[in-house]
């Protein structure tokens, strides 16, 4: 897997042993081109897998980028992948590893942006989005961006938030969410 865009575009990332399924470059690309110039933004990547996409926001601008993932096996080459955003640019990736349920419940911070990719089997997306929006994890202005299989129906609003974009991206369905004024 490589990083497409900023500082860090084109460095390589390891990808960790276990079931995974890294975001294609060309969706992951599109996600950071639609959410425009995140200069000074902070992000939260649930379901990290690699940390990939933890490491394309801060390769984009983010400033403040967390990320979770339950998955042991992924622990070191997690680490060791987000390690070159503090090395190279100076910014620490808070790497958080647990079930991103128990994550959301115990946060107390927000975000401009919050990644959702979890496992294409996983059938809770709806469910862990209306717990951000309850837990009020995201910062005014800010976006939810849920990447799912094209089978797994996702409504237009979502408590607070409603749906301001979709994409596709072969069987795979990117939503952006945002709060009503």
């Amino acid at each position: 897997m490589r990083i497409t865009g900023g500082q860090l575009c084109g460095r390589s990332t390891k990808c960790p042993d276990g079931v995974i399924r890294p975001a294609m470059d060309r969706m992951r690309e599109s996600v950071f081109a639609i959410l425009g110039d995140i200069t000074g933004k902070s992000f939260l990547d649930l379901f990290s897998g690699s940390g990939t996409i933890a490491i394309e926001a801060v390769s984009r601008g983010a400033t403040r980028v967390d990320l979770c993932e339950k998955d042991k096996i992924k622990v070191n080459t997690v680490l060791e992948n987000v390690s070159m955003t503090e090395k190279e640019m100076g910014i620490k990736i808070h790497c958080h590893f647990m079930p991103v349920e128990y994550f959301i419940q115990r946060c107390k911070d927000q975000f401009d942006f919050i990644f959702f990719d979890p496992p294409f089997p996983y059938k809770f997306h709806e469910d862990l989005v209306a717990k951000a929006a309850k837990k009020n994890l995201l910062l005014p202005g800010g976006k939810i961006i849920v990447h799912r299989p094209e089978e797994h129906f996702m409504p237009d609003q979502i408590q607070n938030l409603y749906r301001c974009d979709q994409r596709e991206y072969g069987r795979s369905i990117v939503d952006f969410y945002t709060a009503k004024e």
